[in-house]
């Protein structure tokens, strides 16, 4: 019982430090509709392994990357709009993952597990795997944090300035997918951006920097984590729901505190 519980604390420790930063860039560049199509393409990852007979974390890692790589090229297409694209991608892989999955003869599956998260899933391979991954993703955000920052201040005048755009926003999105694929097991495909979003846009309101907003969504991500956990400990619920709802509570109370306190003064 200890074992598989403080797995799971220290890999969605792990995922929730390196969450609220790299979801901040998310907020603050509106991409949150990448991070969902990315998201349910990780699914297909899976399907993939299994009919290939690959380690399923490898497979969804290469999955999401060479997805990711994908969308990019994809983009750059003008026939068709950013958001149309990503949704006929999103729900395509998504349908494409499951109809596989469901098909599978080779092995029992639980997509309820992949798809919300499964506390009992993660193993201390899977726990490596994530903190050898956010540990990269955090060293690869803190060396390109200041031009990311540029691009996402003033994007035209970061260009005239010589800072590659376009690279800094395909290294983004490989960071995000990179940052999925590790973080199924305890959040789930469809709730996994939730745990990018909801966390950064709490702190906002209170950030007079972003790097505050950035160290605070990291704060707000490991206490939903750890909420999130004791609930699903001793109330019997799925981890990736519990977690979610608890960031949820903390964005409600960090928008409702101000005007309350507004209201008595």
């Amino acid at each position: 019982m200890t074992d598989f519980i403080l797995r799971a604390l220290l890999a969605g420790l792990c995922i929730a430090a390196i969450a609220g930063p790299l979801g901040s860039f998310v907020v603050w560049r509106r991409m949150s509709y990448f991070g969902d199509t990315l998201a349910h393409s990780s699914l297909l990852g899976i399907a993939l392994g299994i009919l290939l007979d690959i380690h399923l974390q490898l497979a969804v890692i290469l999955g999401s990357v060479l997805f990711a790589v994908l969308l990019i090229l994809l983009q750059r297409n003008k026939s068709l709009s950013t958001d149309t694209l990503l949704g006929i991608l999103a729900h395509s892989t998504l349908a494409f993952g499951m109809l596989i999955l469901a098909l599978s003869d080779a092995v029992q599956i639980n997509l309820v597990g992949y798809l919300f998260g499964d506390l009992l899933t993660v193993s201390t391979s899977d726990l490596w795997w994530i903190a050898m991954t956010t540990a990269l993703l955090g060293i690869v955000l803190q060396k390109y944090w200041g031009q990311l920052l540029a691009v996402t201040v003033h994007e035209e005048l970061a260009q005239v300035e010589g800072v590659p755009v376009s690279r800094l926003h395909a290294l983004m999105v490989i960071m995000v997918a990179l940052l999925i694929a590790v973080s199924m097991k305890i959040i789930g495909v469809l709730l996994i951006t939730s745990l990018l979003i909801i966390p950064p846009a709490a702190a906002r309101r209170y950030a007079k920097t972003p790097e505050q907003m950035a160290a605070g969504a990291g704060v707000t991500g490991c206490l939903a984590v750890c909420g999130g956990l004791l609930m699903s400990l001793y109330l019997d619920t799925p981890a990736g729901p519990s977690i979610v709802v608890t960031a949820s509570v903390f964005f409600l109370i960090s928008y409702l505190a101000p005007s309350l306190s507004g209201r008595k003064a």
